[in-house]
């Protein structure tokens, strides 16, 4: 069975839509969680997340509401966003990056609503997966150096959003890439023919000029 790495952040409501088909997406291939910080890939790459433009920003979340009312996804926004994703992303790490585990976190944060910025919400999640002294164990130096070496590895494989899946090392992001991907798992010859191929072939013309920094 192929593998398909799963690069995520907690913070992004499309990681948390894309979550809720991954048993369908591992009816055919080994799913390996990775996850990673958003911010991390949106530094390298020089961009703004979609929270910092207040249009783009009012638009995601009322995509995400639409899509998740189109597909039959509960989904209820948390009190604030941003938030600060580093305590989950360093959870599902400390819980050896198991998909219950990291399905129970997305659920807690979009499904419920809940607020991982007050003590008691936070000490009801980390029991609800089941880490007992969870605040030491993210404060592990093995931990945090996990979550920097998936975002590294993240960025070196060409990785520019969330979430990401990458399946013979091709990438299929965001949560509407979910079909694509499953329809190059069924006709790989046939998709690397008649999509790949042709981009591929798409020579870069006119660039925009970079601002001076």
């Amino acid at each position: 069975m192929k593998t398909a790495d799963w690069y995520f952040d907690f913070i992004s409501p499309y990681a948390y839509l894309q979550s809720t088909r991954l048993n369908e997406i591992a009816d055919q291939v080994e799913v390996r969680a990775k996850p990673v910080l958003f911010a991390g890939l949106l530094n390298h790459h020089g961009q703004l997340g979609p929270a910092e433009i207040e249009p783009k920003r009012q638009f995601t979340f009322r995509q995400a509401l639409w899509l998740a009312k189109q597909q039959g996804i509960h989904i209820k926004l948390p009190p604030e966003h941003p938030f600060n994703p580093l305590p989950p992303l360093r959870l599902a790490l400390a819980m050896n990056c198991d998909i219950k585990a990291i399905q129970a976190i997305f659920n807690f944060i979009w499904r419920e609503g809940r607020n991982m910025g007050v003590a008691e919400e936070w000490n009801s999640l980390t029991e609800a997966v089941g880490l007992t002294d969870a605040n030491e164990k993210l404060a592990d130096p093995t931990v945090k150096n996990a979550l920097r070496s998936n975002t590294d590895e993240a960025i070196a494989r060409g990785v520019f959003g969330v979430p990401t899946l990458i399946v013979d090392d091709e990438l299929f992001w965001g949560q509407d890439a979910d079909d694509f991907l499953l329809e190059y798992l069924n006709q790989p010859d046939a998709v690397r023919r008649d999509i790949f191929e042709p981009v591929n072939n798409l020579a870069q013309g006119a660039a925009r000029r970079k601002r001076p920094e």
